[in-house]
């Protein structure tokens, strides 16, 4: 089995601040998404469609965290990943695993979304 892709919906203002932070901190591309009942994008990363953003009223920000902690995904470029972060004022954390030699980085984006990138054998 393959995860194919993850959603997350949100007000217009803040989508648009989320699909920003993906392109520019992440280097996904808007790309083609079909006719819905919502405005919103899919996020590609070569030609997959993995971040699907949808507009919604209905959902919001809950202090209450339900039990999915986070989204990893796996990359190269620690040091390049590191600058876009700190120029975009994105707090972040870096552990890097001797035992599997590869570095992870957690942060948060616009909507609170907790983002894991795995980058194997490179460390800071």
């Amino acid at each position: 089995m393959l995860l194919h892709h993850i959603n997350i919906k949100a007000p217009k203002v803040l989508l648009e601040q989320e699909k920003d932070f993906f392109c520019n901190v992440l280097g996904l591309t808007v790309g083609a998404r079909p006719t819905m009942s919502s405005p919103g994008y899919w996020l590609y990363y070569n030609d997959r469609p993995i971040i699907h953003l949808n507009e919604s009223e209905q959902h919001f920000y809950n202090d209450k965290q339900g039990y999915l902690d986070h989204i990893a995904l796996q990359s190269a470029g620690l040091k390049d990943l590191i600058e876009k972060l700190e120029r975009s004022n994105t707090i972040y954390t870096v552990k890097y695993f001797d035992e599997i030699d590869s570095s992870q980085v957690f942060f948060r984006t616009p909507t609170q979304t907790k983002i894991e990138i795995n980058i194997p054998k490179e460390k800071i």
